[in-house]
């Protein structure tokens, strides 16, 4: 079939006329899928719902004799620590748990940070502009959450081993309002790469402001989708090892484990940084939820129990990831107008096409029933320079409705691709 860009003006017209007429027919059949956020399924729930019973009347003590219901623990319950501790590459003492949702968490350091500073720094963040250095394409709410505390954004390139770190170390050493940056280390949102164990040093050792933070939102450590996990460096380690052992702030939950709005926040880092940020946190609350916590350790039982729990999510979620595979492969192999993600991890697939298409794909599967995350999401403030970035979330829908919508997606790409190619 060839490249599309290289076929005759007649070929095109031929092409786009035949689109035209498919999507035409999508327009008929009046769909309404949604695939516009990374959700667990309904039956990827199910597996937790042993959880809902337990710990159970009358098992309130945990296995130090703690009573789960009474107040304490600010750092939380230790044999939960112990349990989340691994998927952060942590020790039980560098973690300490929050409640349902890690964002609340990042929020919350951020928040400190710009009004308190942090251990290393020479007062709070906001006495003076603050910029944090973004990969691109990236996590939305990482990107929300920074304008929404005037925090300006620096769009870096992530490749298929993580940032470029020739960018990042030039940015971080040449300029000290650059506080932080943004990671999600391991399947990343949306493209699934994985960080080398180069990156991870790099991050570690690089030239930084005293009170740079890396934050380290390790939100899919245990979401393998097939049989062998890509391993991480450990980042607090290498950090350690590199003399900035307060420069790491690593984030997790089990929301996409157990369920999306009843389960465990966690942050690991430095005990100076836990310190630091006990001395806030203990204002707040005066412990998180033990209840749930037990609940969690009778229910995992070890870290054995984290990774047996997940291989069920990733039979459930798997045959969707190869789905998009088989569809995008059969429609556009050979074609250059798409390019997609092959993840072995996480939620989402991203896709690349051709620049200056990505939102006129989302505007047209729209129009027939399909909603797409807003094309630009990828990116800070929304604006995707190349408007070729789309990140697909097919974790929620049922297989058969992520076989129709793909097929729907293609025809939108195609249109969309052939209506620019013909109009130059």
């Amino acid at each position: 079939m060839g490249l599309w860009r290289e076929h005759s003006r007649g070929q095109l017209d031929a092409r786009l006329a035949e689109a035209r007429t498919a999507y035409d027919r999508l327009r008929a059949e009046g769909l309404s899928l949604d695939m516009t956020r990374g959700k667990p399924n309904a039956q990827q729930l199910d597996l937790s719902d042993e959880l809902l019973a337990l710990p159970g009347r009358g098992v309130y003590r945990s296995a130090s004799g703690r009573d789960c219901r009474n107040y304490g623990l600010i750092d939380g319950l230790p044999e939960a620590r112990a349990l989340f501790a691994p998927m952060l590459d942590a020790t039980p003492e560098q973690i300490m748990l929050g409640g349902n949702a890690s964002l609340a968490v990042m929020h919350d350091a951020v928040w400190r940070a710009m009004t308190f500073g942090v251990p290393g720094g020479k007062g709070p963040w906001s006495l003076g502009p603050v910029k944090f250095i973004c990969p691109v394409p990236g996590y939305d709410r990482h990107f929300n959450l920074l304008a929404h505390f005037g925090i300006e954004m620096i769009p870096v390139p992530l490749g298929d081993d993580g940032p470029d770190m020739d960018r990042v170390r030039a940015l971080a050493a040449s300029d000290s309002l650059i506080k932080g940056i943004f990671c999600v280390p391991k399947y990343s949102n949306p493209t699934g790469v994985v960080y080398s164990d180069a990156v991870v040093d790099g991050l570690a050792s690089m030239a930084a402001a005293p009170d740079f933070r890396i934050f380290w939102d390790n939100a899919y450590s245990v979401h393998c989708l097939g049989e062998s996990p890509h391993p991480l460096k450990s980042l607090l380690a290498a950090c350690e090892a590199a003399g900035h052992p307060n420069r790491p702030l690593c984030f997790g939950s089990t929301s996409k484990i157990s369920f999306a709005g009843g389960g465990i926040s966690f942050m690991a880092s430095s005990l100076e940084n836990l310190a630091d940020a006990r001395s806030h946190i203990c204002l707040q609350t005066i412990g998180p939820d033990k209840i749930n916590a037990l609940r969690h350790v009778m229910f995992f039982g070890d870290y054995a129990g984290i990774l047996a729990h997940m291989a069920k999510h990733a039979a459930i979620l798997r045959p969707k990831f190869d789905a998009i595979q088989a569809v995008f492969s059969a429609e556009f192999d050979d074609t250059g107008i798409l390019e997609w993600t092959r993840p072995q991890g996480g939620y989402f697939v991203s896709l690349q096409t051709l620049p200056g298409c990505a939102k006129r794909v989302v505007a047209l599967a729209k129009d027939v029933g399909v909603k797409l995350t807003e094309a630009g999401a990828t990116f800070p403030h929304g604006f995707d320079p190349e408007d070729s970035n789309i990140r697909l979330a097919p974790s929620l829908p049922p297989l058969e409705e992520i076989e129709t919508a793909l097929a729907a997606i293609a025809i939108c790409v195609k249109v969309a691709s052939l209506e620019q190619l013909t109009a130059s």
